[in-house]
């Protein structure tokens, strides 16, 4: 069933179409992300699902209802904002308690679904806290418990992870999860952090230009990109046009990395054509292959080390390494198992196999 709609939706401010015949669904039960950059479109879109601005053409739909021209309060749907707006002179309790006290739910209903709520967020231990003695990571819960507290049938978050710090994002973003799977309530999260999005949602819409360029689930969209541009927004990917000399069940290109087997990925392709094609760096073995540059660029990135090496033959190639492989890379481009993790190092020769690449739209 489907829970939200976005029926070609569309925003002009001026002469600027910030949102431009938007559509997709959101299903029950489930954690959809929109993401892209500044300025993508993303965040009218969410006002526009959320009643706080009227598209020009288009619907929004909840539940299978036309929902377009009802306001903000009215809708059944709620909204967690990146400022929190928790209110200082209220306890935890009661700032949980004042959507269900507007809309009239006598106070013994309203006691007991608190009670449940900060439950669900597991914070009823801090009940009667003011939020200011919270960290930001419970007054994060006390917003979410806040906003589900009305039992709505879409939750609409706009970046509310935004202004915490590394550690305590992704522990809040493990709990967002958890909290959507008990609540079993939609989310539609809007982000422009690509790692946030990929770690908690079931599927996600990429937008560009006010348009979604891509619709999928994370590893679909990472792996599988539809375009260029979302292959380049959601991690480090290679790019390289190619002439295509066959095609079969996977296309071969030739490429200035040389030549590339390559999964279709839905595109069109035939000889002499000249295709994009993606190579991830997790996609390239280090230490075999016929590829052979130059590393003129490194970087240790904790979980990974990361190499980017000038090929010779031509473009530029980014390597990555996880910390549980065994192979590095000896200065002459040979293998050397067991060797330090920081095995890369600028001026180094090597040697590389690309073992998966995919077609994507220029």
């Amino acid at each position: 069933m489907t829970a939200l709609a976005a029926d070609g939706i569309t925003k002009t401010f001026g002469d600027e179409r910030a949102v431009d015949d938007v559509e997709f669904t959101v299903d029950d039960g489930e954690f959809f992300a929109l993401i892209g950059p500044s300025g993508c479109g993303k965040t009218t879109t969410l006002r526009l699902l959320a009643g706080l601005s009227t598209p020009d053409t288009g619907a929004v739909r909840v539940g299978g209802e036309d929902i377009t021209d009802q306001p903000a309060r009215e809708r059944p749907t709620n909204m967690v904002f990146q400022d929190l707006v928790l209110f200082p002179h209220m306890t935890v309790a009661e700032n949980v308690a004042y959507g269900l006290k507007q809309a009239g739910m006598p106070a013994a209903d309203r006691t007991s679904r608190v009670e449940d709520t900060l439950a669900l967020v597991e914070m009823s231990q801090f009940a009667d806290r003011d939020p200011t003695q919270l960290s930001g990571g419970q007054q994060q819960r006390v917003a979410l418990a806040r906003a589900l507290a009305t039992e709505p049938d879409v939750l609409l978050l706009d970046e509310p992870l935004s202004s915490l710090d590394r550690a305590l994002r992704a522990e809040m973003e493990a709990e967002f999860r958890r909290i959507q799977r008990d609540a079993a309530t939609s989310f539609l999260y809007v982000t422009h952090d690509q790692t946030s999005a990929m770690s908690m949602a079931d599927r996600i819409a990429v937008m560009r230009d006010g348009q979604i360029r891509d619709i999928g689930a994370p590893d679909r969209l990472y792996e599988r990109p539809q375009t260029r541009f979302v292959a380049d927004f959601l991690g480090d990917a290679t790019v390289f046009s190619g002439t295509v000399t066959e095609v079969d069940s996977t296309v071969t290109v030739d490429t200035p990395a040389g030549t590339v087997r390559a999964d279709p990925n839905g595109q069109a392709a035939s000889v002499d054509e000249t295709v994009s094609v993606m190579i991830r760096p997790g996609s390239v073995t280090v230490g075999t292959g016929s590829i052979t540059g130059t590393v003129i660029d490194h970087a240790y990135k904790g979980f990974f080390e990361e190499a980017t090496v000038e090929l010779s033959s031509g473009g530029r190639l980014t390597v990555r390494r996880g910390e549980d492989s065994t192979a590095a890379v000896r200065a002459d481009g040979s293998a050397a198992v067991g060797s330090d993790p920081g095995a890369f190092a600028v001026g180094d020769s090597v040697r590389l196999q690309i073992t998966e690449a995919v077609l994507v739209e220029a």
